[in-house]
């Protein structure tokens, strides 16, 4: 093949010149056999809500990629901005009530919806890169008691950077729990798995409890549903992220109900173990059955380890059980519990206690939901008003300020500021020093257990008709 150089933008050399001179960039054109470089796409804003274009990277500093940012479950960012005041960015109304917390992967809003739908929003601007509906969710007259209409993905997804799936547990007609992992860029479904178990009555569980991830595993916990009818056992099951294999499941041995239901979810310490709070169980006497308790789990779903408190009997016969609200992995390898009785407990990781083996105990509140955690400073989600609760250097339980009644959701933390939400959808920004409302807004109706995601200077609240995008204005 003869190749031509116009003389007005290059001298003629011999041929091996005049090719090394093409390949630098002088003059005409070339073609070269070798393959080209791949270019490192972007992820922008598609055209439609059926696709988008490019990929995304591992996540960023901004990422909030599980419920309450972490596998240990702190809802803690240090360097955020502290807000003189909050404005409504945006707001999206999507296909069902949002119950989940949003995730956020590279400016990017994950919303999953009891529409059994999986939402990317731009962070900026609130509009549709993806939307992927997983099935078709289940009605409440077809269930046999609950409080969600329909319900579909109830909790919190997970994402995961090595495989840049984004994974969520849907409810769907015919009474099957199924693990999807979507890709985060385009939102096509790649993991599609039951994870209903041998002897397991689908109809009679409700996946609430945030998903985890751990050890190239999802965990996903299951309690029943609002009503505590049916024939439900509280489990937790666990998948390979590429949904390969079988699946490992650890069942609480009671009879009936010890729901894994907090909102919270499992917590995963350093070492790859599931920590889990369980609710009340069908024994009232006689041998502890597991229920009323904290368990800790290996990364296969072997039971290590075990708390309850020394009434769980008189607990699980009041439903005044630890299953309320998640359990929070502290600093020095301690565990604050909370439940439904306003005791609270200070637990060894490495050595739980069994019955009555707490390390230190307090009266704080009812809790439900998942608590917030600054170091030793702890806000608990409490029933009439978040609490701050302090462990001191001698491992004893001090309890702090008290905001006003109505502040109860599941609160998080971002530099000096705590963010909780009230049943109203009023979204409050405290001082975590001395619990004193600093600024609020209102977003919208909200479930119960609804929490913020936060990234940079923007919060973002899933509510009963979509999401709602918040400025921090610093």
């Amino acid at each position: 093949m003869k190749t031509y150089i116009r003389r007005k933008h290059c001298f003629i050399w011999p041929i091996m010149l005049a090719l090394l001179i093409i390949l630098a960039g002088c003059g005409g054109s070339s073609s070269s056999n070798s393959p080209s470089p791949q270019p490192t796409l972007v992820l922008s804003p598609a055209p439609s809500s059926s696709s988008t274009q490019g990929t995304t990277s591992a996540s960023t500093g901004n990422d909030w990629t599980m419920y309450h940012n972490d596998s240990t479950r702190t809802g803690y960012i240090a360097d955020a901005p502290d807000p003189k005041s909050l404005a409504k960015a945006w707001s999206a109304n999507l296909d069902g009530a949002v119950y989940a917390e949003p995730l956020v992967v590279n400016g990017h809003v994950i919303v999953a919806t009891e529409g059994d739908s999986l939402y990317s929003l731009d962070a900026r601007t609130g509009r549709v890169l993806w939307h992927t509906n997983v099935g078709t969710p289940v009605p409440l007259s077809d269930l046999p008691c609950g409080n969600i209409d329909p319900l579909g993905i109830t909790g919190t997804p997970v994402y995961d950077p090595q495989t840049q799936l984004v994974y969520a547990v849907a409810e769907v007609t015919g009474f099957s729990h199924i693990l999807v992992g979507v890709d985060v860029n385009t939102g096509k479904v790649r993991v599609r798995q039951p994870v209903d178990v041998p002897g397991m009555d689908a109809r009679a569980h409700q996946q609430r409890a945030a998903l985890a991830l751990a050890n190239g595993m999802v965990y996903i916990a299951y309690g029943g549903l609002d009503g505590d009818c049916s024939d439900y056992i509280g489990r937790v099951v666990a998948l390979h992220t590429n949904g390969q294999g079988p699946l490992l499941v650890y069942t609480v041995p009671t009879s009936r109900e010890g729901g894994i239901w907090a909102p919270a979810g499992p917590a995963v310490d350093s070492g790859g173990n599931v920590y889990v709070a369980v609710g009340n169980g069908a024994s009232t006497s006689g041998n502890w059955d597991h229920s009323d308790s904290v368990l800790k789990l290996s990364p296969t779903l072997q039971l290590e380890d075990g708390f309850a408190p020394q009434q769980w009997a008189q607990d699980n016969a009041g439903d005044a059980d630890l299953g309320s609200m998640g359990p929070v992995l502290l600093p020095g390898g301690l565990i604050y519990a909370d439940g439904k009785s306003s005791n609270a407990y200070l637990l060894n990781a490495n050595h739980l206690g069994e019955v009555g083996g707490q390390i230190a105990q307090a009266s704080v509140c009812p809790a439900f939901g998942g608590a917030a955690v600054q170091g030793s400073i702890i806000i608990v989600p409490c029933v009439d008003g978040i609490r701050q609760v302090i462990i001191d250097a001698a491992n004893q339980i001090t309890v702090g300020w008290h905001a006003r009644g109505q502040i109860t959701g599941s609160p998080i933390i971002g530099g000096h500021t705590v963010y909780s939400l009230d049943p109203g959808g009023t979204l409050y920004a405290l001082s975590i020093s001395d619990g004193s409302v600093v600024t609020s807004l209102s977003v919208g109706q909200t479930s119960r257990f609804a929490t913020p995601a936060l990234s940079g200077s923007m919060l973002f609240v899933g509510t009963l008709s979509g999401v709602v995008a918040v400025n921090i204005n610093s």
